[in-house]
């Protein structure tokens, strides 16, 4: 089961100057989007970890998208 509803996805391509979507369009980037997220998640705890925290802070997320 996806984290991201396709209904959320045709929302941000909507505000992205999107008209008419195509399910197969949402999906797509439903998929990208969580797996991103995923890969940013992980980078993220590694930093948490690293700084002996138990809490993730916005920083290990900053410090994880720039990386």
């Amino acid at each position: 089961m996806s984290e991201i509803s396709l209904r959320a996805i045709e929302r941000i391509l909507k505000k992205s100057g999107a008209k008419r979507i195509s399910e197969n369009a949402c999906k797509e980037l439903q998929e990208y989007l969580e797996k991103k997220g995923l890969e940013i998640g992980k980078r993220s705890t590694k930093f948490m970890k690293h700084a002996k925290r138990r809490t993730l802070m916005k920083q290990d997320v900053e410090l994880s998208i720039n990386e």
